[in-house]
Order: structure tokens, then C-alpha cells, then sequence
């Protein structure tokens, strides 16, 4: 998907995951229309056949378009984050054990890069672990012969006094997830404030809508996103969420106001 239509969804997630169709007369009185005047209606349709976005006939129009269950989870990096914190934890930990021969390095590699982005954490480059079943990954090995002095999946609990506590520290770099999210927080604050009642000021805020949703991906997407009950101490994910949350909502309120003399005449897109 290019970088043009996944602005787009990112705009639909600023507006309250909606906006109206533009009509070929408002194509050049709205955010939206200035945004994406070349193209708009090929990219929504696009969308739509993609199940990214949908019409909402609830609304007694055919031209309003909002995000898909799909489309949100792609806006956000393939995870909903108060769905992944609030989840269940049976209090297992499920581990990941290989041992690759160096002479399959570029085997060994893709699995440690499939762990990682899953989320799994390491405790040494060849034990990973993860709160989580691992359905997925036993479906996968279902397909073949496993060599188990190769590769093995366990569930466990730690019987020697472990605490919880002190494999997520050695399992993940909090101080780094950490970093990330300040990150996203500063680029947060530096939201282009006031009406955009210029061209110029419109390619601020959309310059700033990039930077953010880099910011935003960066962290979420290097971030295990573990049930609550295993968070650390001082993590900073559900914060910089919840002021994501009320800065994107400013950012779509001050979208209303492009090319008009005050705030909230451009009732295009609904609250």
C-alpha cells in the first residue's frame, strides 16, 4: 500500500474513523479534498474492495465512508492496543527453544526476526518467551518434521521463586520501549495548532500527521503490548496511547477548518 492511501486511512482515524464521500463540488472546499482531490474516489474505492473502509447506510447516505474493524487494526499496526493489555493471562509462560546449526544462519535469522515480531521476548538469543498461546506457531510446525534437538515449544511456570516481574525485565528492553514512547509523546505536543486557513498551514499539520504516525508505529510495533497485570513499572505505552487519543481527535476537530474563516463552518466530515 503506498504511502498516499495509507495517509489517507490515518486521516480516517483523526475523524472519528468516518468521513463523508466528497462530492465533485465540495472536492476543493475540505481537508480532505485538498488532501486528496487527485484521486480520492479510486483510492476509497480501493479501500472499500480491500474491506479497509465501508459505506454506512445507517447514515441515510451513500457518500459517508468510516474505517473497517480491519482498517482500524491496519491504522494502528496490526494490533489493537487496550484489546492486547486487557486480555486474560492464565500465569504460563510459553517458551520458544532452538538450537539452528550456524551453517543455517539465514534460517536461524528468519525465525528470530518471525519471534520478535510477534513479540516474543528473549531471554537468551535462543529462548524467547511469550505470555501468550502459541497457537499460531504450533499450526505452523504441524506442516513438517520437527527435529526437537532443533527447535521446541514448552509452557511453564518458573519454580525456583522467580517473579513474573523479573523475567518481563529479562525478557524485554523496557528502557527502550520506554524511549520510543517519549518520543511519540514529544512529536505529540508539536501538533501545528489554530485553523488552517492556508494552504501553507494545512501541509504543516499534514507533515506533522507523517511524523506522528512514524512516531506512533515505531513504538507500538517494537512493544509486546503484555496484559496489564505484567506491565513494568514506570512503561509508558498506556500513556502516550491515551494522549494519542486526545490529540488526533484535536488534529480532526482543526482538519474542519481548512479554507474557512472560522473554526467548525466546514461540516464535511462529521463529529
Amino acid at each position: 500500500m503506498n504511502a498516499k492511501t495509507e495517509e489517507l486511512l490515518n486521516f480516517l482515524l483523526w475523524t472519528a474513523e468516518g468521513l463523508v464521500r466528497p462530492t465533485l463540488r465540495n472536492l476543493t472546499e475540505s481537508y480532505e479534498g485538498w488532501a486528496y482531490r487527485n484521486g480520492l474516489l479510486r483510492q476509497l474505492a480501493r479501500l472499500e474492495k480491500q474491506r479497509l473502509v465501508e459505506r454506512d447506510p445507517p447514515s441515510g447516505s451513500e457518500r459517508f465512508c468510516r474505517l473497517t474493524p480491519r482498517g482500524r487494526l491496519r491504522v494502528l499496526g496490526g494490533r489493537d492496543p487496550e484489546e492486547r493489555w486487557s486480555r486474560a493471562w492464565d500465569g504460563r509462560w510459553r517458551i520458544v527453544l532452538f538450537d539452528v546449526p550456524i551453517h543455517r544462519n539465514a534460517q536461524r535469522d528468519r525465525l528470530r526476526r518471525y519471534l520478535r515480531e510477534k513479540g516474543f521476548g528473549y531471554l537468551q538469543n535462543s529462548v524467547w518467551i511469550s505470555p501468550d498461546r502459541l497457537d499460531a506457531e504450533r499450526d505452523l510446525l504441524r506442516s513438517g518434521k520437527i527435529n526437537v534437538e532443533s527447535l521446541i515449544l514448552f509452557e511453564a511456570r518458573p519454580c525456583a521463586g522467580e517473579a513474573d516481574a523479573e523475567i518481563v525485565a529479562g525478557a524485554w528492553d523496557f528502557d527502550r520501549i520506554n524511549g520510543r514512547y517519549l518520543r511519540l509523546l514529544r512529536v505529540l505536543e508539536q501538533r501545528p495548532k489554530g485553523a488552517l486557513r492556508s494552504e501553507a498551514s494545512s501541509q504543516a499539520l499534514r507533515r506533522w500527521g507523517k511524523a506522528e504516525r512514524e512516531a506512533w508505529l515505531d513504538a507500538v510495533l517494537n512493544d509486546p503490548l503484555l496484559p496489564k497485570r505484567l506491565l513494568p513499572a514506570g512503561y509508558l505505552g498506556q500513556q502516550a496511547w491515551q494522549r494519542r487519543l486526545e490529540v488526533l481527535r484535536e488534529a480532526g476537530r482543526q482538519t474542519r477548518t481548512f479554507g474557512v474563516p472560522g473554526m467548525g463552518q466546514n461540516h464535511d466530515v462529521p463529529a
